[in-house]
């Protein structure tokens, strides 16, 4: 999760919505990304969505079956759908996100008929770090200090 958190960083340093990703195979890392959304001009390219591009290109396969995804927030429906048609193994993601995220909050995707393959979910890993960066940034673009944890 740490190279996660780095990923977010340096989004937020990019002026992106620091959020970061990292595809794993037990200790190795396939692939890292932060949010491109702006750098890309697509609202597609959120970290989740790049680091499975990234991973199946990597490997030359559509599918990520076995792997593990590490976000620092809790994905959005496209990225929980995304995550679920890649096959990823593990899910591990930092906070919460109850206005967007789509797996412990909103649609809950996981737990839809409609789900075809739902990973293991690890919610709150690194939370607090993971919400110190988010908060930082967007205390930081409104002027303001971020309030204590």
């Amino acid at each position: 999760m740490e190279s996660a958190l780095d990923e977010a960083r340096a989004a937020g340093a990019r002026g992106e919505v620091p959020v970061g990703a990292v595809i794993a195979d037990g200790e190795r890392i396939v692939a890292a990304a932060g949010n491109e959304t702006r750098a890309r001009n697509d609202p597609t390219a959120h970290a989740e969505m790049v680091a499975i591009r990234r991973a199946c290109e990597a490997l030359g396969q559509e599918r990520l079956a076995g792997l593990d995804l590490y976000v620092t927030l809790e994905p959005c429906a496209m990225c929980a759908a995304a995550i679920s048609f890649a096959r990823v193994r593990r899910l591990y993601f930092g906070v919460g996100d109850e206005k967007g995220g789509a797996v412990e909050h909103g649609p809950r995707f996981y737990t839809q008929p409609t789900c075809h393959h739902a990973p293991e979910v690890y919610s709150a890993i690194a939370e607090s770090e993971s919400a110190a960066i988010l908060k930082e940034f967007f205390a930081a673009r409104r002027g303001q200090r971020p309030e204590p944890s």
